[in-house]
C-alpha cells in the first residue's frame, strides 16, 4: 500500500516563533500552547501529523481529513482523555505532511507508526508474513510445496495458512491423496529410479515415467480443485474408482484408493470449522483487558479454515476498541494481500477509507463487515473466545516472567529487573563453520524476532578459540549498537548480558566492553559445575567470587532455559552453515562460471573433482568453454592446489 502514497511534504517545527535577541533563543512553548502556535500555518488539507517531545522523540502519529481542524482540537485544553492530555502536555514540537487524499493519509500514518513506533500509538509488534501452498507451473510435472515471501515463481498460490505447521500438515495429507512430487527440479532431472516418496505412496514417480503427463495433470487439477474448495466431486470419483477396483478384484489398487480417501477426510477434519457461507475471509476479533489486548485472526479460504494466529499489539492506556482495531487492520494488511471479505468484532471509524485502500491493493472489491447474526457472527464469536482465552494465558505467563526477572535481578544484585536480557553462545566443530548466537528475553518471554547470528570472520583466530570468538561477537554487537543508537533510545540496548561460559569468557567480554566504553551493563557467565551437571551451575562476575543458586530455585531454571535456548539457536545456525558448506560446489567459486557453463562442465566430466583434474586442452574441448575461460578454470584449480 505504501507504494501508492504520493505525499507533499511540509514540515513545521517552530510554529512561527520570533526571536527577540540573536544571542538568546526563546524557550519553545509546550503542551497546548505549542499546538496552538501551529494553527496559523495550517490549511484544510488532509495529511499526517507528528507530535514530538522536547528531545524530538515522536510521541504520536495521527492522520486527519482536515489538518487545521484536527490540530485545533488538541489546542483546546478541555475534553480529552487522560492519555491524550498527557500526550499534549509532553508535546514540544510538531511535524506535518500533507497528502492529496485522506486514504493516502491513512496509509502514510500506519507506515510511520510501524517505522517510528511512537509511545502513544497502537503498534502491531509481530508482523510476519504467512506461508502459502504453491503448485508450480514452470515444469511439465508441477511440484507442490510450501512458499513464503514474494510470489515471483510461476504457479498457483493457495493461502495464507496461519503457520508453517498448518502448511506442512496439509501438504503431508495432500501428498497422500494426490501423489504430487515435492522434490526440486534438479533432483527430478537427476533421478534414475523412484525415491522413498514413491515407496511410501506419496508420489506417483513421474521422474521415471511411472505415470503419464495426462494422468499426472489430472492429479494436479484435482489437487487445485481441492485447494479451491471443490472437494466433494474428488471424493465421489475416488470412491467410484475404489468400488470398480474392488469389483475387478484389484485389491491392492482398491486399498491404495481407500488410503487416499482416508487422507482426504483427515485433511478436511484438520481444518476445523469450515463455514458453508463464507468462502474467502479473514476473521479478526479483539479482546481487551487490564490495559492489554489480544487479536485473533482466522484465515478462511475456499470455505476452509486454514488456521489462526494471535497478536498482542502494544496498546496505550485509554485506547478504545475501535482505535485498536483500526490500527491493527491497517498495519496488518500493509504487507499482505487482503481477502474478499474482512469480518471484524468491533466497528472502526474509517471503514470507508480502509475499504478503499484494501480494494486498491487487491485490485478488486473488498468488504469490511461487523456481523451481528448468522454464520459470520458465529465465526466472530469463536474467534473472540479464542482471543479472550489467549490473553488470559498471556497475562498469566507475563506475570510469571515478571517474577522471574525480578528474582534474577535480586540474585545478581541489580537495581531493577531487566527489560532486555541478551544471552550469547558459540558453536563450531574444531573451529570449522564457527557461528555466534544471541537470543533475547524480556517481560514477554523470548523475543525471537530479535535473535541474531554471527558468522565468525576472524582470520587470526586459532581454530576452537572460544574466547576469541566471543570477543568478535561482542565487538560486532556493541560497535553496531554505538553506531546506530548512541543515545540508547531504541530499546535495543541490553540491561543484562548472560554468557555461556566461565570466568575466561566473562573476562574476554569485559575486555571488549571496557574497550567500547560500555561498563554500566551487568554481565554474568553461566558455567556447569565441577561435575558438569545441570542444576550445579556456577555464576561468574568480574571482580566477585563465583556463586550458585539452590538446585530448586525457579530463577536457576529460568537461567537454564535461556542458556538452553541460546545453545539451541547456536547449534541450529551452525548445522545450517555446515550443511550448506557440505553441498557447496567448487565450480561456484570460479570467476565467470555461471549456471550454463557449470552444467556443461558437469555434463562433460561428471563431477567438479574431475573438472579440477582436467588438463587445459581437455577443458578447451568442452562445448561453451572458450580458450580464455578454460585457462581461467585451469589456473583456478592449479593455483589452489
Amino acid at each position: 500500500m505504501s507504494s501508492k502514497i504520493a505525499a507533499r511534504h511540509r514540515i513545521i517545527e517552530t510554529g512561527g516563533m520570533t526571536q527577540d535577541s540573536p544571542e538568546i533563543e526563546p524557550k519553545r512553548p509546550e503542551g497546548h500552547a505549542c499546538v496552538q502556535s501551529y494553527l496559523a500555518s495550517l490549511d484544510n488539507s488532509p495529511g499526517v501529523y507528528r507530535m514530538l517531545d522536547e528531545e524530538s522523540r515522536v510521541l504520536y502519529v495521527g492522520k486527519a481529513r482536515n489538518l487545521k481542524k484536527r490540530v485545533s482540537n488538541y489546542a483546546n485544553p478541555n475534553g480529552h482523555t487522560g492519555r491524550i492530555s498527557r500526550m499534549i502536555s509532553e508535546t514540544a514540537s510538531m511535524m506535518f505532511l500533507t497528502t492529496t487524499t485522506e486514504t493516502e493519509a491513512l496509509l502514510l500514518e500506519q507506515n510511520l507508526i510501524k517505522q517510528l513506533k511512537p509511545k502513544y500509538n497502537v503498534l502491531l509488534r509481530d508482523d510476519k508474513s504467512f506461508p502459502n501452498i504453491l503448485v508450480g507451473k514452470e515444469h511439465g510435472f508441477p511440484a507442490i510445496k510450501k512458499h513464503r515471501g514474494a510470489k515471483k515463481e510461476k504457479g498457483s498460490y493457495y493461502g495464507p495458512f496461519a503457520s508453517a505447521m498448518a502448511v506442512n500438515n496439509t501438504l503431508n495429507h495432500l501428498q497422500k491423496v494426490f501423489l504430487l512430487r515435492n522434490c526440486t527440479d534438479a533432483s527430478f532431472e537427476a533421478r534414475t529410479r523412484p525415491c522413498l516418496q514413491y515407496q511410501i505412496k506419496r508420489c506417483a514417480a513421474p521422474c521415471v515415467g511411472y505415470i503419464s503427463d495426462a494422468d499426472y495433470g489430472s492429479l494436479v487439477k484435482d489437487a487445485e480443485n481441492f485447494l479451491a474448495g471443490k472437494s466433494t466431486k474428488i471424493q465421489e470419483n475416488l470412491a467410484a474408482d475404489m468400488q470398480a477396483a474392488s469389483e475387478a478384484m484389484e485389491f491392492e489398487r482398491a486399498a491404495a484408493l481407500r488410503d487416499r480417501i482416508k487422507a482426504l477426510t483427515q485433511v478436511q477434519q484438520s481444518q476445523g470449522i469450515n463455514p458453508k457461507g463464507v468462502a474467502d475471509a479473514d476473521v479478526i476479533a479483539l479482546f481487551m483487558q487490564g490495559g492489554q489486548a489480544c487479536v485473533q485472526v482466522f484465515f478462511i479460504r475456499a470455505n476452509q479454515n486454514w488456521g489462526n494466529h494471535d497478536y498482542y499489539p502494544r496498546v496505550p492506556a485509554d485506547a478504545s476498541p475501535a482505535e485498536v482495531m483500526q490500527a491493527f487492520a491497517t498495519q496488518f494488511y500493509d504487507n499482505k494481500e487482503p481477502p474478499r471479505m474482512v469480518l471484524l468484532s468491533d466497528d472502526i471509524e474509517d471503514s470507508d477509507l480502509l475499504v478503499q485502500a484494501l480494494s486498491e491493493k487487491a485490485g478488486r472489491k473488498v468488504e469490511i463487515l461487523v456481523p451481528q447474526r448468522g454464520e459470520k457472527a458465529d465465526l466472530i464469536a469463536n474467534a473472540l473466545r479464542n482471543s479472550r482465552e489467549s490473553l488470559a494465558r498471556k497475562m498469566s505467563e507475563t506475570a510469571t516472567q515478571a517474577r522471574l526477572l525480578k528474582g534474577l535481578a535480586e540474585a545478581l544484585d541489580m537495581d531493577a529487573p531487566p527489560n532486555r536480557v541478551e544471552v550469547y553462545d558459540n558453536s563450531h566443530i574444531q573451529g570449522t563453520n564457527a557461528v555466534g548466537a544471541m537470543i533475547v528475553a524480556g517481560p514477554e518471554g523470548f523475543a525471537t524476532g530479535q535473535y541474531r547470528k554471527f558468522n565468525i570472520k576472524g582470520d587470526d583466530l586459532t581454530p576452537g578459540d572460544d574466547f576469541g570468538m566471543m570477543k568478535e561477537v561482542l565487538t560486532r554487537r556493541f560497535k553496531r549498537l554505538i553506531k546506530e543508537d548512541p543515545e540508547r533510545t531504541s530499546g535495543n540496548w541490553p540491561d543484562l548480558l548472560i554468557i555461556d561460559g566461565g570466568m575466561g569468557q566473562v573476562s574476554a567480554v569485559a575486555e571488549i566492553m571496557t574497550e567500547w566504553g560500555v561498563t554500566d551493563i551487568p554481565m554474568v557467565g553461566v558455567a556447569k559445575g565441577v561435575d558438569r551437571d545441570a542444576g550445579k551451575e556456577e555464576f561468574h562476575r568480574t571482580g566477585k567470587r563465583p556463586f550458585a543458586l539452590r538446585h530448586n530455585d525457579p530463577v536457576l531454571y529460568f537461567v537454564q532455559r535461556m542458556r538452553d535456548e541460546a545453545h539451541r539457536f547456536a547449534i541450529g545456525t551452525h548445522r545450517a552453515k555446515r550443511a550448506k558448506s557440505q553441498f557447496k560446489n567448487p565450480l561456484d567459486e570460479v570467476p565467470g562460471i555461471g549456471a550454463a557453463r557449470k552444467r556443461a562442465l558437469l555434463a562433460h566430466y561428471g563431477s567438479a573433482k574431475a573438472v579440477s583434474r582436467a588438463g587445459l586442452s581437455d577443458l578447451k574441448a568442452v562445448e561453451g568453454i572458450s580458450d580464455s575461460m578454460a585457462q581461467s578454470i585451469y589456473d583456478f584449480f592449479h593455483e589452489r592446489g
